[in-house]
């Protein structure tokens, strides 16, 4: 063992010590990124927990909090103004109303998996007699990337690329959810876009939380800080990934956001429509707005009632309460979003917990 891993095992000992030594009062610690749920699972941090710390899952996987109505608007305009819709792959299996991408696929519909918004601006460069529908889904991580594909786009003058939006931000989730625990583990590859000026500025407001990143030794590092800070009473906010997340973020990702797109209001699943919580195309790229170009008539999406993926994300029950978990809703035939995403928190309780 080299010198640097025996320092960094003795560092998670103390940090397990502090962990494990806790007997207060409860504290609800929320894990707001799908990755942190994932990975908090798959390290066995879960084990170490004392019972007065209770982790909960949040509304942190951007699949997950897409409503049903935006699968169906997908689905019409792949049936309907037989544009090929292009994703990433886990929303072709994240249930509509009347069934999901795959449905539509497997009715004739077109719909291609890529991995980056800019594939899906090559597709339709290279396919310049169809009309191409990015699915732009995702937080302020991803959404820079979208912003660059329709900044792509413009230049090669492409007149057959379009996006579906249901980007959001998080600052509103944080505020609205801040009842439902005592402390956010914040998402570490968000915090690296926006920086912690936000999230200092909630903590002022009375929201307490610590970034986190995604190793054994930064996730315990963060949930010390908050074993040593929520019983103090006061509010707090400490950046546990500094190797990663600076007090300005990123800057340049940021300035290409707001080139591009400005806030609206937006629906997630399970928290309803949060104002200025979402993120649109300005008026100047309306071009590329699949809503507008094709004149998608509203939608009002409907869920399985027996699925309670809604209240997993708002941390008011744990996917193991779903009376349909593990036994109607399984990865191979998931009827929430949460057991389709990858960062899904039914996801993470089905491959970990059963």
């Amino acid at each position: 063992m080299t010198e640097a891993n025996t320092s960094q095992s003795s560092n998670i000992q103390e940090l397990r010590k502090i962990i494990e030594g806790y007997h207060g009062e409860k504290i609800r610690v929320m894990e707001v990124c799908g990755t942190h749920t994932h990975e908090v699972f798959r390290l066995g941090i879960r084990q170490l927990l004392p019972p007065e710390i209770q982790l909960i899952s949040g509304p942190g996987c951007p699949v997950c909090v897409t409503p049903a109505d935006f699968i169906d608007e997908a689905s019409w305009l792949a049936r309907e103004k037989q544009v090929t819709i292009c994703t990433f792959g886990d929303l072709v299996r994240v249930p509509g109303t009347e069934g999901s991408l795959a449905t539509t696929r497997s009715e004739g519909a077109k719909i291609q998996v890529v991995y980056t918004p800019l594939d899906a601006v090559s597709y339709a460069r290279e396919h310049p007699e169809e009309q191409v529908c990015f699915l732009s889904v995702g937080f302020e991580t991803t959404t820079p990337a979208v912003c660059l594909a329709v900044k792509r786009a413009a230049g090669l003058h492409l007149t057959n690329f379009t996006l579906l939006t249901a980007n959001k931000t998080m600052d509103e989730a944080y505020r609205v959810m801040a009842g439902s625990a005592d402390a956010y583990l914040y998402p570490g590859h968000v915090c690296a876009i926006t920086g912690t000026a936000p999230l200092e500025q909630l903590a002022a407001q009375g929201v307490s939380g610590v970034v986190a990143g995604f190793t054994a030794a930064e996730l315990l590092a963060a949930l010390a800080v908050i074993v040593k800070r929520q019983p103090k009473g006061l509010p707090f906010f400490e950046n546990c990934y500094p190797r990663v997340v600076t007090k300005e973020g990123n800057p340049a990702a940021r300035r290409l956001v707001r080139t591009f797109m400005e806030p609206c209001d937006a629906e997630w699943r399970g928290l309803g429509i949060m104002k200025k919580s979402g993120m649109c195309l300005k008026p100047d790229f309306a071009a590329f707005d699949a809503r507008k170009k094709f004149s998608v008539p509203k939608m009002e999406g409907r869920t399985n009632p027996a699925c309670r993926c809604g209240e997993v994300l708002q941390g008011k029950c744990l996917p193991k309460d779903c009376p349909i978990f593990s036994k109607l809703c399984t990865p191979d035939h998931p009827i929430g979003a949460c057991m389709v995403s990858q960062e899904g928190a039914c996801s993470a309780y089905y491959q970990y917990s059963l």
